[in-house]
């Protein structure tokens, strides 16, 4: 009979865990698609023998026995599909799948402008199957109940899939418990109706709606805690939305609470461009969140408001947890993110699983993580492309660092743009050190759609 890691889980540093606790720690982390069944798969997968593993037993393997060994990537985002695309060019004997649940690739990058009507949208949509016929890898349709770690096996909800590796590339959840505890009704409703717009079409649609409905009063948007994925998007966003209530002349103000330390840059365009559009509260950690009544408490303030763009805080995706992956912080509770080697991107309960993407922890003591952009997550593909190459072909596996390339649209009339580029290098003991640069361009030349055109390009063979 397949098991599914039931009772306890390899975990890092040799802590051991009940994968109950570790899929039900956080109850309103929901695909956005079908939130309460994907909860209900991941507990299932969680809970092991129990409840899965006889179905399981009798699942049919999707596919026929590669004559080579297979790589087996879940997640077709910037970091997953660059994997496939790289792997396929590095180690052409290896047999590719990509299992991805949507057939349509969206892209976050450029959305915000979207978002208040200044892009048409026609660059965020891709199609997948054009980059695996182009790149030659398979790319399989289903929803990933969970991962066999014993058996190699990806559990989807058609059936199995047997992997030699396994890269992971399956992006964020969000953790409403620091808001509402156990309180699932709240944490749905606040997500139904107030969505983040970080994970998904659907999200980015529904938000698109809201703003377009919105005819005045308080906009309140919440900055989740950092690490969250692409740390200077909720202050583009805000830029673009104090532009939208300017132009529109909508009697109405957005409201932004960050908790984290001042971004300065952005409060003195908030200041010097949309003073009467925009609040900006940093260091404001939510305390009370009442979704019903539109109510939100930090510390010093509380504010009543009409509509609301609430972003939570933000972890790895239910996979991470459901496999037993997620690392542990200095007190020894689980830090929320996939735990790996900065260097090899190997997973450090499973030398056999590669993680790529928003979903890994702590890169250096240094910074703490890499910046979770598209851009790092395609470079951190070709890291983990390159690895499992040279490991399909016997050859010892070199480190490698990435770099993050990030566009940031500050005002709109005139427009204005930041280019955020950051790198990194190996110190001489090891340690890898960060280096950000923030370039000001007062008139810029269309340089973010030429980046986003080159980066569709190489990993979705989109035309240039």
């Amino acid at each position: 009979m397949i098991r599914i890691m039931s009772g306890t889980a390899r975990m890092p540093y040799n802590h051991r865990v009940s994968f109950r606790t570790l899929a039900m720690s956080h109850p309103h982390t929901a695909s956005p698609d079908n939130p309460s069944r994907r909860h209900w798969l991941a507990a299932g997968a969680a809970c092991g023998g129990a409840l899965l593993a006889p179905a399981i037993a009798r699942a049919r393997e999707l596919l026929p026995a590669p004559k080579n060994r297979r790589v087996v990537i879940v997640g077709g985002g910037w970091g997953g599909l660059s994997t496939a695309r790289h792997l396929r060019e590095q180690a052409p004997g290896l047999d590719v799948v990509v299992i991805e649940r949507t057939s349509a690739f969206w892209s976050h990058p450029q959305s915000n402008k979207w978002l208040v009507g200044l892009d048409g949208g026609t660059t965020l949509t891709h199609d997948r199957q054009t980059a695996a016929e182009a790149f030659g890898y398979a790319l399989l349709h289903a929803e990933v109940i969970a991962i066999d770690r014993d058996n190699r096996q990806v559990v989807t909800a058609q059936g199995t899939v047997a992997y030699d590796w396994l890269v992971l590339a399956t992006g964020v959840r969000y953790d409403y418990t620091p808001w509402f505890g156990n309180d699932r009704r709240a944490a749905d409703f606040a997500r139904r109706n107030y969505p983040p717009a970080f994970i998904g079409a659907e999200e980015a649609l529904a938000l698109k709606r809201k703003l377009e409905a919105f005819t005045g009063g308080d906009l309140l948007m919440t900055v989740p805690p950092m690490p969250y994925r692409c740390p200077p998007a909720p202050f583009e966003r805000a830029c673009m939305i104090g532009w939208w209530l300017k132009t529109r002349k909508i009697r109405g103000r957005l409201i932004v609470l960050d908790p984290n330390p001042p971004a300065l840059g952005f409060d003195r365009i908030f200041r010097q461009h949309y003073a009467d559009q925009i609040v900006y509260v940093p260091q404001a950690t939510v305390k009370t969140l009442d979704p019903f009544s539109k109510r939100i408490s930090t510390d010093f303030d509380t504010f009543d408001f009409t509509d609301a763009i609430l972003m939570p805080p933000q972890q790895a995706s239910d996979l991470a947890w459901q496999a037993a992956l997620i690392g542990r912080d200095a007190s020894g509770a689980p830090s929320g993110w996939a735990a790996q080697d900065p260097l090899r991107l190997q997973s450090l309960s499973d030398e056999r699983i590669w993680l790529v993407g928003d979903l890994i922890d702590r890169a250096s003591f240094l910074f703490g993580h890499y910046p979770k952009s598209g851009h790092l997550a395609n470079r951190l593909g070709r890291i983990a492309a390159g690895q499992i190459a040279a490991r399909a072909h016997d050859k010892p596996l070199t480190p490698g660092l990435p770099d993050s390339v990030c566009y940031v649209h500050a005002k709109v009339e005139p427009l204005e743009m930041i280019r955020i580029d950051t790198a990194f290098r190996l110190r001489g003991d090891g340690v890898i050190m960060q280096t950000v640069k923030q370039h000001y361009d007062p008139n810029p030349r269309g340089e973010d759609a030429a980046w986003a055109a080159g980066m569709y390009a190489e990993f979705l063979a989109a035309p240039r």
